[in-house]
């Protein structure tokens, strides 16, 4: 009996989705675990200077964002699984060198390639999960986020139980895992294509940054949006900057991510909603008020704490949810990687600018502190009230992102 084509087309994207979801489990698992840890090892072990460590790994959040447009546009020319395979690649040799370095030389080295590594892997897996068919498109997005939460929480205690037998071992594993990563992504090249399309080449490199860059509705987009990296990360600077205790510290993030992955069955099917990109937004500026009222009382400040963390989580699950699927209702055929690596270019930029313009504020005491609060909270009004989702791509057939 022959199967029906939609029900081979469901299997093929049920098997899809579990690969993408073990590889986000497997190298988010590994990195968490060593990042974790690496400010304690270089500083502690290696007797590196706080001031040095802060530049290094500041290089790589800014060669990162830096490529993460020729990264998405390279994804589109060759492939999402060759690009996937390559970038956990480079992972892997990235943190055998972070094992290994005994100094700034070789530390620079790991990071950089790190950070190649990560440019590529982002618009890699999530062009994958573009190319499942719509239905399963949004839970196949939620389950990898809840995949890279489940991580977060569970990657650190995973690493301080590898340290008991030293930073090599545990550089060792997370390479394992990137490795394993690697392997998972060519898998993704042996199942069969659902859609008939044709192949990108290498010229449509060159043609997609034009493309995007012509755009002028996305671009805008784009624009509005880039804030939503700065206010979910600024948010790891302000805690620990407020007394909060280790503890306290710890458990605030633990929320955070717990709030990011339980609100994803909700944002399955809403990701084309205009208002919930909106939604994101307005839930961060909240989360930057609540921490404006924290008070001295310590069991009132544990709970006002916990109302942001959930505020905080809401807002980064909301938004991630969101800003995929406004990228795959804007992309035209075949050029997911490159408007996702827009976004994300655009995103980190802004991200990086506002840490540098934010950082005298955290350091000017509990008044500066709550001028880059306010002043946080008020851009993500100002984003939510700018916000138009621009029209969709024109109807094109679709290649089928396993094809290539």
């Amino acid at each position: 009996m022959t199967t029906a084509p939609h029900v081979r087309r469901a299997l093929a994207d049920r098997r899809v989705i579990a690969v993408v979801v073990a590889i986000q489990l497997a190298i988010s698992l590994g990195y968490y675990a060593v990042m974790a840890h690496v400010v304690a090892h270089l500083h502690q072990d290696l007797g590196m200077l706080a001031g040095v460590i802060t530049v290094v790994l500041t290089v790589r959040v800014a060669v990162q964002n830096m490529l993460f447009l020729p990264a998405g546009a390279l994804t589109d020319a060759v492939g999402p699984a060759r690009t996937g395979a390559l970038a956990c690649a480079l992972r892997a040799v990235s943190f055998a060198l972070l094992g290994t370095a005994d100094g700034v030389g070789g530390l620079l080295v790991a990071v950089v390639v790190m950070a190649v590594g990560g440019a590529l892997f982002h618009p890699a897996a999530q062009s994958v999960l573009a190319g499942v068919a719509p239905r399963h498109r949004s839970r196949g997005f939620s389950a990898y986020v809840i995949a890279g939460q489940l991580a977060a929480v569970t990657g650190p205690p995973l690493g301080l139980a590898l340290l008991a037998g030293g930073f090599g071992l545990l550089t060792a594993v997370t390479t394992g895992a990137w490795t394993a990563g690697a392997v998972l992504f060519l898998l993704l090249r042996r199942v069969p294509a659902s859609q008939a399309g044709t192949r990108p080449d290498a010229r449509s490199f060159t043609e997609g940054v034009s493309a995007v860059f012509r755009d002028r509705g996305f671009l805008r987009f784009a624009l509005v949006a880039a804030p939503s990296t700065l206010l979910t990360s600024q948010v790891t600077t302000v805690i620990p900057l407020k007394e909060a205790d280790s503890g306290t510290t710890t458990l605030f993030f633990c929320t955070v991510a717990v709030a990011t992955a339980a609100i994803q069955p909700w944002c399955g099917g809403r990701g084309e909603r205009p208002g919930l990109l909106r939604i994101g937004l307005l839930c961060a500026a909240a989360g930057y008020l609540v921490l404006l009222a924290t008070p001295s009382d310590h069991h009132s400040r544990i709970a006002v704490l916990m109302a942001a963390a959930v505020l905080h989580g809401l807002a980064a699950g909301i938004m991630q949810s969101a800003l995929f699927q406004a990228v795959t209702h804007c992309a035209p055929s075949g050029r997911f990687g490159t408007y996702t690596g827009l976004l994300s270019f655009l995103s980190g930029a802004v991200s990086l600018a506002g840490g540098f313009a934010v950082a005298p504020l955290f350091n000017a005491g509990a008044g500066g502190m709550a001028v880059a609060m306010t002043v946080l909270g008020s851009l993500a009004v100002l984003s939510a009230i700018a916000l138009r989702v621009p029209s969709p791509a024109p109807e094109q057939p679709k290649a089928s992102l396993l094809e290539v």
